[in-house]
């Protein structure tokens, strides 16, 4: 995974530089995409490739490149890399302007970095037993819609679920639960998976929008919801997370206390099975 893609260029990882003066790098005036690739196939690549140019319109960043000339750098860069399993990661930026100001510049050109690593491999344990995750108050921006590299509150909230012996703080604003600091959050109460409905504090997950899809497919009653309280988690038989890096995981503890008995359910197993299947298709 030694090979970068910077404004143009391939180039081994050890050398790629942007300028001090990158507005990504002194307002976090960026955005990002993380692209899962399975036997060097990208995951829904061109669903990652329109929430990426819906992050830019809505920053007024320009696109730097049309979709022909993007997959051609992302297939060049997974080919430097070897292929196989792998995460994509892109970031563009507003640019580097002459002086640093924060009144946006006029006829910047953007900058553009994509380099690649490794799959993490999935703990056996944690598919057998689920993770521990802790709710948290949520003090980000409110256009948490945009995939903004501006994540400074998201790293403090896991932060401070790692120091409780949890992998995943879910985030609450006004006591209802909006996502996770790197996840959506999906839950089943009554029988039912429900999920929070899109709104601007929540990013609407490629992973998540996979996983509504299977339950429409496997025919389970399904729902994103307007409200879901902090309370409603508490009486939920199965709580996960869904990302393109932790694809589907089960919290089997939350807050110090066990969901349902305390072991993945029964829904998350058949669900997790079907995205595997999706995901390798």
């Amino acid at each position: 995974m030694n090979t970068a893609f910077v404004n143009g260029e391939f180039l081994p990882l050890a050398q790629a530089r942007v300028s001090v003066l990158d507005r990504g790098f002194l307002f976090a005036d960026s955005v990002y995409e993380v692209v899962p690739f399975y036997a060097g196939r990208g995951f829904r690549l061109d669903e990652h490739l329109d929430r990426l140019a819906r992050s830019l319109g809505l920053l007024r960043i320009r696109d730097p490149y049309d979709r022909q000339r993007w997959h051609g750098i992302i297939a060049g860069l997974i080919d430097a890399n070897g292929g196989g399993d792998l995460s994509l990661y892109i970031q563009v930026t507003r640019g580097a302007p002459a002086r640093r100001d924060h009144r946006i510049p006029d006829d910047i050109e953007p900058t553009v970095v994509a380099f690649c690593q490794s799959r993490a491999h999935v703990d056996p344990d944690v598919l057998a037993h689920g993770i521990a995750a802790v709710t948290h108050d949520d003090t980000r921006w409110r256009y948490c819609t945009i995939k903004s590299t501006s994540l400074l509150a998201n790293v403090l909230a896991a932060d401070a679920a790692r120091a409780q012996g949890a992998s995943e703080a879910l985030l609450v604003r006004d006591g209802c639960i909006q996502e996770g600091t790197s996840s959506n959050v999906f839950a089943v109460i009554d029988d039912r998976l429900v999920t929070p409905a899109l709104r601007d504090t929540i990013l609407p997950g490629i992973t998540r929008a996979a996983v509504l899809e299977l339950a429409a497919r496997e025919q389970v009653e399904h729902a994103e919801v307007q409200t879901l309280l902090r309370e409603d988690l508490q009486r939920a038989s199965e709580i996960w997370i869904t990302s393109s890096v932790r694809e589907i995981f089960p919290v089997t503890e939350l807050d110090g206390a066990c969901v349902g008995n305390g072991e993945p359910g029964p829904l998350w197993t058949r669900m997790h099975a079907a995205l595997q299947a999706m995901t390798h298709d």
